[in-house]
């Protein structure tokens, strides 16, 4: 299953293959799907090329090709073709498989179930470190059901915490923690951090100048101190679910 933006960046991949026989350029794609770097269009294509959408072909600048659509895309582009034309690029909706729901966007997603009992499906992205940092996020593992009232406007995942660096916070290792994604964060919130493209990691966000300070709430942890230009914010802690 692919997440909301590679399915994005796929389609705006394949459509202009199919339009002008040219691969879109990192800028178009970045622009395309209103990130603000290319970095994060790096690992989407990397991503991508993992999971055998596409394939970056050798000694060639800007050379992709589209091995596989996702059944959602195939069937889109049948349904378009018998529609009136469009003008520029509309991302897809993931559909996913039958038994997965695809990722929800806060209070606009439909209920995975009618009446008082409602709820609405997130994707779990794997685990984030609540200690030192871990490798970066992983993909979609699978979906939970989750209250509508958890949810903010926005685009919402879930993460299985491991560590114990934010037990003050009331964070505790085992704990699914519901992120909604974004990239700012203000003063003191709790966020999923990017330390170097590589590690993720869940911590206290701090600004000063220049510098990123991401606080454990855990004095046996120390606070760990980096230049702005190698943490990105991935989304902010918004709700909290635990088992007993």
């Amino acid at each position: 299953m692919l997440t909301r933006k590679q399915h994005e960046l796929l389609s705006f991949i394949d459509e202009r293959l199919s339009k002008t026989g040219v691969p879109p350029s990192f800028d178009e794609m970045k622009d395309a799907l209103e990130l603000k770097s290319k970095s994060g269009i790096h690992r989407l294509i990397t991503a991508l090329e993992e999971r055998g959408f596409i394939r970056r072909l050798p000694n060639r600048a800007r050379a992709l090709e589209v091995l596989k659509r996702p059944e959602s895309m195939r069937r889109a582009q049948s349904e378009a073709s018998e529609a009136p034309p469009r003008r520029g690029f509309t991302p897809s909706v993931i559909e996913g498989s039958k038994s997965q729901t695809a990722p929800i966007k806060g209070r606009d997603a439909a209920p995975a179930h009618g009446g008082a009992g409602e709820t609405v499906s997130i994707p779990v992205m794997g685990r984030i470190a609540a200690g030192v940092p871990i490798s970066a996020i992983q993909h979609n593992t699978h979906s939970i059901a989750v209250p509508p009232d958890m949810l903010t406007g926005g685009e919402h995942y879930a993460l299985e915490v491991k560590g114990d660096s934010m037990i003050e916070a009331g964070i505790l290792d085992g704990d699914t923690v519901v992120i909604r994604r974004g990239d700012t964060a203000t003063q003191g919130e709790i966020v999923v951090a990017l330390v170097d493209d590589e590690e993720a990691t869940l911590k206290r966000f701090r600004r000063k100048g220049d510098t990123i300070a991401l606080e454990a709430a855990n004095p046996a942890y120390e606070t760990r101190i980096f230049g702005s230009d190698r943490v990105r914010v991935q989304g902010r802690l918004v709700a909290l679910i635990r088992r007993y």
